[in-house]
């Protein structure tokens, strides 16, 4: 008789003791579970903000189909002064601007370097645009500008701190100069209103934000 108590008692401790295997395997498998769920959570949590940002972007980023409103206006001294208020949103995609080259409004959120840099080919305007935001002096060109006129500007903007140059075949001028905001024509490089409009503008008043970087941008 002992010996058949003990064998049913041995019976039912190693079923309990199953049982508690199978509960703590149970619980392992769900907390597993929990884990795996939390992380797909996560990542596709994660994954709708990055496209909803991009859509967002891409939203800013399209062809403008509404340029800014305003027109320029000329001073005495030649200057031309943009009249309407120009955004400074950073968007993805071409930009649409109402002025060649641009003085502002929307832009890309890399800036075009500046830090007395001559570009052989044309760059993207949302690039240079945001340079102009950080206070630079773009000087642009096409090919019927002198090509004495466009190394002597070329030297000019090396030494100049905040300065920028490349060809635009689409100006209306051999040779423009254009800040944040403001834009002239100049008729050759030594044009006493290119000196005036460096001094002028070069970090000037109109910067929307002084004294930002203009290297460690883009380039070519």
């Amino acid at each position: 008789m002992g010996s058949a108590k003990n064998t049913g008692s041995a019976t039912r401790k190693a079923r309990i003791e199953e049982m508690r295997r199978a509960d703590r395997s149970r619980e392992r498998l769900r907390r597993v579970l929990v884990i795996v769920v939390s992380a797909v959570v996560v990542v596709c949590l994660a994954g709708f903000g990055a496209w909803a940002l991009m859509k967002g972007d891409d939203a800013k980023g399209g062809t403008d189909a509404k340029p800014a409103a305003g027109s320029f206006r000329t001073g005495s001294d030649g200057v031309k002064t943009w009249s309407g208020k120009l955004a400074r949103n950073h968007v993805a995609k071409k930009v649409t601007y109402p002025m060649t080259p641009p003085v502002g409004g929307d832009h890309n959120q890399v800036w075009m370097n500046c830090n007395g840099d001559v570009y052989k080919k044309p760059i993207p305007n949302e690039n240079a645009v945001h340079a102009l935001e950080h206070g630079a002096v773009w000087v642009t060109y096409t090919d019927k500008a002198d090509p004495g006129d466009v190394q002597k500007l070329a030297a000019k903007v090396r030494r100049t701190p905040y300065s920028l140059m490349s060809p635009d075949q689409d100006q209306k001028d051999p040779i423009m100069l254009s800040a944040w905001g403001h834009q002239r024509t100049v008729k050759s490089a030594t044009d006493p209103d290119v000196a005036s409009f460096f001094s002028t503008f070069v970090q000037g008043k109109q910067t929307p934000e002084p004294g930002a970087a203009c290297t460690n941008g883009l380039s070519q």
